[in-house]
């Protein structure tokens, strides 16, 4: 079990080590170009992958509805067990609970998943993903800034593609593989480009808020597994879909969180180290979950 977990994980850690090395090689004015390659995978590469996985012949909406509930379950769940923990260590709601309540599902939870269980993972992964942004652009941006258009949230290319990608997986509608392939040809790029991006992100982590840092490095991935026990216990969830829950609740808090909190003056500095140090503690966390999920599934 351990070396089938090694083989899960280690080449996820190769890219991101990469992208890290290459990000130290270039320097700070060279790793502030890279703003334009996360542009181009949140607009164009992640909205064809997720459009690509939903359209799929092999993706069935009706048989992944208890994999949707438990992801929506697993976020919004994290969030609510978090609150008391914020209040308790004297953090700011809109600081803390974002991160423990949206994860890494991009950058590191699609390529665990394709590692884990092949390309039948794939789609129900971006299934979660989807979940994951689809709150995280809506009501996470609100926690964040009150003040943020949900409407401008809903009308973003990943919410159109998702939308496009439903329509064609509820009405089983197959587009031409002339059409299909050129689409999941570039929206597969774009899982090797998140973990290269995530690495050269984390060259700009520091450790200065350590503290809340390795609270919510811990917090993330236990206040998800606490939501996914319940979930795999009451919702008819296949074996792959099993292991697929406990893998999305273990990951730790997203890149994502950093760029919001970031863009709305959030405490950055704050929501960094957590983002960072959750990261480097995936490397004890994710394993727990893939252990959990593979053994019980």
């Amino acid at each position: 079990m351990f070396l089938r977990i090694a083989s899960i994980i280690f080449p996820v850690l190769v890219i991101v080590v990469i992208g890290w090395l290459y990000g130290r090689k270039v320097g700070p004015e060279n790793r502030a170009g890279w703003t334009w390659v996360n542009l181009i995978n949140v607009q164009l590469l992640c909205p064809l992958l997720v459009f690509s996985a939903l359209a799929s012949k092999d993706f069935n909406l009706a048989e992944n509805l208890p994999l949707l509930a438990a992801a929506f379950a697993i976020v919004l769940g994290s969030g609510l067990l978090a609150w008391p923990v914020a209040l308790l260590t004297r953090q700011q709601i809109r600081t803390f609970v974002p991160p423990m309540m949206f994860n890494n599902c991009g950058n590191m939870g699609l390529p665990l998943a394709v590692l884990a269980y092949g390309q039948i993972g794939l789609g129900p992964a971006v299934a979660m993903f989807v979940v994951s942004n689809f709150l995280h652009f809506t009501v996470g941006n609100k926690m964040v800034n009150a003040g943020v258009s949900v409407w401008g949230a809903l009308t973003h290319p990943m919410i159109l593609a998702t939308a496009a990608g439903l329509l064609c997986a509820s009405f089983n509608i197959t587009l031409p593989s002339a059409i299909y392939l050129p689409i999941k040809m570039i929206g597969d790029a774009s899982i090797p480009l998140m973990l290269l991006a995530l690495g050269v992100r984390l060259v700009d982590g520091d450790f200065k808020d350590w503290k809340v840092g390795l609270l919510g490095a811990v917090a993330r991935p236990l206040v998800g597994l606490l939501i996914a026990l319940p979930c795999a216990w009451i919702l008819p969830l296949t074996p792959t879909q099993h292991g697929l829950v406990f893998l999305f609740a273990s990951l730790p808090p997203a890149v994502l969180n950093f760029i919001i909190a970031e863009r709305y003056k959030q405490q950055p500095e704050k929501v960094a180290s957590i983002v960072l140090i959750g990261n480097i503690a995936s490397l004890i966390f994710v394993p727990l979950g893939l252990l959990i999920g593979l053994q019980t599934g």
